[in-house]
């Protein structure tokens, strides 16, 4: 007999992550740029107006699973948990990661507060062996790759 769960004042946890897009036919990233281009396409209108974070998650062939917006916030900023970076890459069985934030202000240099943010992902990303592979900050003008400025 299967016992009611109700009784026990338990919530169900679920997990899922569904894809109707073949393995064949994910994008690949290899470059920034090839990220930045997904970014572009996928964020919302307000890049000037107010910051947002985003995540693209990929598999071992660097193909994308999926991407995610982590958060949304005013001007000058906006909050990124870990926890949901990676509670997201983890449902999804991501291998890698790439992180996105855009400034309204069309400054391309990273703050302190980004740096300090792109270490600790990079950290827990290593203790959990999905690695963040760059984190790109996007301005309607350009972006800058942490990657590509050797900061990862």
């Amino acid at each position: 007999m299967q016992p009611n769960l109700l009784n026990y004042n338990l919530a169900e946890i679920q997990v899922s992550y569904r894809t109707t897009i073949k393995a064949s036919e994910r994008r690949k990233i290899t470059t920034s740029k090839d990220a930045e281009s997904i970014l572009r396409e996928i964020w919302s209108s307000g890049m000037e107006f107010k910051e947002e974070f985003y995540i693209i998650l990929l598999n071992r062939a660097n193909k994308v699973l999926g991407w995610y917006k982590v958060s949304e916030g005013g001007m000058s900023g906006t909050v990124v948990d870990p926890k949901l970076v990676f509670s997201i890459a983890l449902k999804s069985l991501a291998s890698s990661l790439v992180l996105a934030h855009n400034h309204p202000s069309g400054n391309l240099k990273p703050s302190n507060e980004d740096i300090n943010l792109t270490k600790k992902l990079k950290e827990a990303g290593a203790l959990l062996e999905i690695p963040v592979l760059d984190h790109l900050i996007l301005t309607t003008d350009g972006y800058f790759s942490f990657g590509d400025e050797g900061m990862m």
